[in-house]
Formats: C-alpha cells, structure tokens, sequence
C-alpha cells in the first residue's frame, strides 16, 4: 500500500478496513469475518480497494459488496497477486499487479498467522 500510493500524484485519503478468512489456518475457511469496519463515508466518492492476493475471491466480494450498498461514485480493485482460481466473483480487478502461484505466498507485507509480513520479497511457504 505504500509503494502505491508513492505514485499516486492526486490527492487521495485511506482507511483501512480488515477482513479475514484464513485465521491461523493456510487454507480459507470460506466464513469471511470483518475485523475492522470503518466508519468512512463512501458514498459519492470514487472508492479503489487495495486487495494483496486474489485467490478464491470470497472475501474480496464480501469486502466489495459490503461497500458497492454504501453507494460510491465507482468502486474498483487493485491487487497486488492474482492467482486465477476464483470463477465465481462478479467483480474483476482493474489494476493488477502479477499473476501469482497457487501457493501459500508471505512477505512484502503478506503474512501467515501475523508472521513474515517482514521479508522484503515475496516467498512461498509450499
């Protein structure tokens, strides 16, 4: 997320909100569970959603479903990882970074129970 907005020129605000389908386990429980939920105004506002991996696409149409009933302006998906196995979501990303394995990935950012988000590079934990 601070890579990206480093090159993003026009005034812009974020918020985070957390959503979670993993837990502690390396494979989804496919139950997605909001952690954080912020109280933002959306509605109006053109709404681009920092997604870090695409893979089953359950929570990330949780996620923009959840935002898509508070009305914005437009709402689109920007995803660091792509792993292609979704064939169910009505939602497509459009700024996508790099197709990915299917793996579980960590690093950069991307964890696994809260660890290795620290590695400076991606990695596989197969």
């Amino acid at each position: 997320m601070g890579d990206l907005v480093r090159q993003i020129t026009r005034p812009l605000q974020i918020d985070f909100l957390v959503a979670a389908s993993y837990g502690d386990a390396m494979v989804s429980s496919g139950d997605v569970r909001f952690l954080y939920d912020p109280e933002t105004s959306v509605e109006g506002r053109h709404v681009l959603v920092v997604e870090d991996v695409i893979d089953t696409g359950r929570t990330l149409d949780a996620v923009l479903e959840r935002l898509a009933s508070r009305r914005p302006a437009s709402l689109a998906v920007c995803a660091l990882l792509h792993k292609h196995l979704t064939t169910h979501t009505p939602f497509e990303a459009r700024f996508l970074g790099f197709d990915a394995p299917n793996e579980f990935l960590v690093g950069y950012g991307l964890d696994h129970a809260e660890n290795f988000r620290h590695i400076p590079y991606i990695a596989s934990l197969a």
